[in-house]
């Protein structure tokens, strides 16, 4: 099931603290999330894992100014420049957070324990070095395009994801989703332009629509060609939710180099 990336948290609500916008405390609380802890290994300095207080001040004073996301998907490395060791990773996880101002990345590794019911959940965040250089990631505005654009040109298919055809499972997801959404949960952290919320609120309702395509058989699609061809309209729909999610947390950052 789609959720919220923890590479997004981590960068919306470490800009936020970057920027003097929020308190530790409260950064830290946003970031964890329903995760029991997280803590961070490798970074420069500390021998073993440390809070994430600890490392979001040190990393603002090895030179840290913001916090990018990679969500890097088989063919299609989004937000990675390298190197191998850090891309592999990055890839394997699904998601990334990449440091700018310091050739540093965080990657993390999700550890679950406990019984269905009360499962606790545990975050490493490995810091690697990365190699500065442009990663091949859109702006605002040009997300915000390629999305429009991507839902024009697959309405047909994601219509065929009614809840009406997608069963009790899919029928349950969405309704938590829309509890979720009503109940009026910060998309992101302070300091983000309200652009960025909008952006993101929409390529998070289009990725959870196109999870659940996956998730959920072949909805109305009966042959082989039309399984094929609802697949070949919702992966570049996909691709895109993800861009359009990476712009949205990286645009704090990118306003602010605008600015200078």
């Amino acid at each position: 099931m789609f959720s919220e990336p923890r590479s997004g948290r981590l960068a919306a609500w470490g800009n936020a603290l970057l920027a003097g916008l929020v308190s530790p405390d409260d950064a830290v609380l946003a970031i964890v999330g329903e995760d029991t802890v997280h803590r961070v290994a490798g970074l420069p300095g500390e021998s073993a894992p440390v809070g994430l207080t600890l490392a979001l001040g040190r990393l603002r004073t090895l030179g840290v100014t913001g916090l990018r996301v990679a969500l890097p998907a088989p063919g299609h490395p989004l937000g990675l420049s390298g190197p191998p060791e850090f891309n592999a990773r990055a890839l394997e996880a699904e998601e990334a957070v990449v440091c700018h101002g310091a050739a540093f990345g965080l990657v993390p590794e999700v550890s679950e324990a406990g019984p269905a019911g009360d499962v606790h959940v545990e975050v490493v965040w490995h810091v690697l070095p990365v190699r500065e250089a442009p990663a091949d990631v859109p702006s605002l505005g040009e997300a915000e395009r390629e999305l429009a654009e991507a839902l024009r040109d697959a309405t047909e298919v994601l219509s065929k994801l009614d809840v009406a055809g997608s069963g009790p499972v899919a029928e349950a997801a969405i309704d938590a989703y829309r509890s979720r959404a009503a109940r009026g949960r910060e998309v992101l952290a302070p300091g983000y332009p309200p652009r960025a919320v909008r952006v993101l609120e929409l390529a998070q309702r289009v990725g959870m629509l196109i999870s659940l395509a996956y998730e959920n058989g072949h909805g109305g699609a009966v042959s082989a060609s039309e399984m094929a061809a609802r697949s070949l309209a919702l992966r570049p729909v996909e691709r895109t939710a993800r861009r359009a999610q990476v712009a949205a947390y990286d645009s704090m950052v990118e306003e602010r180099e605008r600015g200078r």
